[in-house]
């Protein structure tokens, strides 16, 4: 298992035994799981992204601690958090992540998801201007998205 792996998993452990919200520090963290600190900071903003239901908080100094919390919503409350934190342009390696997450919180099934990468890929895309090709992609993301609300 690579260290970035082992590292979000004991930071998802806490936020599991600490009903969503994980306060840690850092430098005690790196030294427990036996890696260089900046390894905590790349985990922490490559895994734990507000796209990803997350809110992290940090202070520094010698008290200093890197709060976690993970945003619990209802299906509909995580699909507009989703939506609201698209902007106006997406690229698509941001976009699998999205898909990723969601399928794995339950907010859309395999085939729901298989479905939006397709139209989220880079093949879609083949005859759009590179330049426009991110924005478009954020556009077609948040209509699905709104397509999949209950209300």
């Amino acid at each position: 298992m690579r260290m970035s792996d082992l590292v979000a998993r004991y930071i998802n452990d806490i936020l599991e035994e600490q009903d969503g919200e994980a306060e840690i520090r850092r430098n005690e963290l790196a030294t427990t799981l036996g890696c260089v600190p900046s390894q905590i900071n790349y985990v922490i903003t490559s895994r734990f992204t507000p796209e990803q239901g997350y809110i992290v908080e940090s202070r520094r100094g010698g008290g200093g601690y890197i709060r976690i919390t993970r945003i619990n919503t209802t299906r509909d409350g995580a699909i507009m958090h989703i939506v609201n934190s698209v902007g106006n342009s997406l690229d698509k390696a941001t976009a699998e992540v999205m898909l990723n997450n969601m399928l794995e919180r339950d907010i859309i099934d395999g085939r729901t998801a298989k479905l939006m990468a397709a139209a989220l890929g880079e093949r879609a895309y083949k005859d759009v201007p590179q330049q426009y090709r991110d924005s478009i992609r954020a556009t077609v993301f948040k209509n699905m998205l709104l397509t999949l609300l209950d209300g």
